[in-house]
């Protein structure tokens, strides 16, 4: 039996503070699932109370449908009592989407992540479908992924809020990188708002957002959580100390590739992270040197 799911309430239906966690391989390039174990119960004993795994961060492109599923379990399995563990089930195919999401709450996910069709630029009527289709194929809780600058496309503050009447779309991640729509949508859909861009984890609280989906919280979740304790707190002095002093860490893990980084920056810590899959390569001496100063400036150990 699966763990039970950790206590959510409706306006943090899968926590305040969640990491897109990557994908361990081993040195030959196989899903390593111990490592993902232990990397996903260092994430949680760091703070973070969630996990979303499966994402784009995960290279959710380049493994199969079989690894996502046996890595839903995995994670489950070793912190599922402790964690939402969210699942990625989002491609620009709705029935493979909507397979994905069956097999995902099969293997005891507690919520999905579905982002926009990307590459095809559906009209709106076609993404509020394809949301829709997911939406209704499990009982899981569903969290929409706006990210333009991958996808394409937006999803328009009109769709977001048709959207939010289903009663499983609870949740929006925002990498839209526009604070005027996010306020409207906020305050016009009630649907819970996570930040999915570490740069504006600070502002989108200022205007409704009730917690990140990160990156960096795979080597600074400590900190994002005191941003957001001063935040709520209101303490805003503090948040923006905590903020600014992350900047470094914000710059130096986007850089490149997000995922490229991230592995090398958790190869530098010694945790589980191993090689990436083909389109993505590693960091080179000159890039891994840069990033070792950026952490360094932030205050990030290695």
């Amino acid at each position: 039996m699966a763990p039970m799911a950790p206590t959510s309430t409706p306006q943090t239906p899968f926590g305040r503070v969640l990491t897109a966690m990557v994908t361990p391989f081993t040195a030959d390039g196989a899903l390593d699932l111990e490592g993902a174990q232990r990397l996903a119960a260092h994430l949680v004993d760091a703070g973070n109370d969630g996990l979303v795994v499966n994402g784009t961060t995960g290279e959710s492109p380049t493994t199969s449908d079989a690894e996502k599923a046996q890595l839903v379990r995995a994670v489950v399995e070793a912190v599922g009592d402790r964690a939402h563990v969210v699942a990625g089930a989002g491609t620009n195919d709705t029935q493979h989407s909507v397979e994905l999401a069956r097999a995902a709450e099969k293997a005891g996910a507690h919520g999905l992540l579905t982002v926009t069709p990307y590459y095809n630029k559906p009209p709106q009527e076609g993404i509020f479908r394809h949301f829709t289709a997911i939406a209704d194929a499990t009982e899981l809780p569903v969290m929409l992924y706006d990210i333009p600058g991958r996808s394409g496309v937006p999803i328009n503050t009109e769709t977001i809020v048709r959207l939010a009447e289903h009663p499983r779309i609870v949740a929006n991640k925002d990498a839209k990188g526009d604070l005027g729509r996010a306020s409207w949508a906020i305050a016009r859909s009630r649907l819970a708002w996570y930040s999915g861009d570490d740069m504006l984890n600070l502002p989108l609280l200022s205007v409704g957002a009730v917690g990140f989906v990160s990156v960096v919280g795979h080597l600074v979740a400590p900190e994002l959580r005191a941003l957001l304790s001063a935040y709520l707190d209101g303490d805003v002095a503090k948040a923006t100390a905590i903020h600014q002093q992350l900047l470094p860490v914000f710059t130096g893990m986007f850089r490149t590739q997000g995922v490229i980084t991230t592995k090398a920056a958790l190869a530098l810590k010694g945790l589980p992270a191993g090689p990436l899959r083909l389109p993505l390569v590693e960091l080179s001496p000159e890039e891994t040197e840069q990033l070792k100063r950026d952490l360094s400036v932030g205050g990030v150990e290695l």
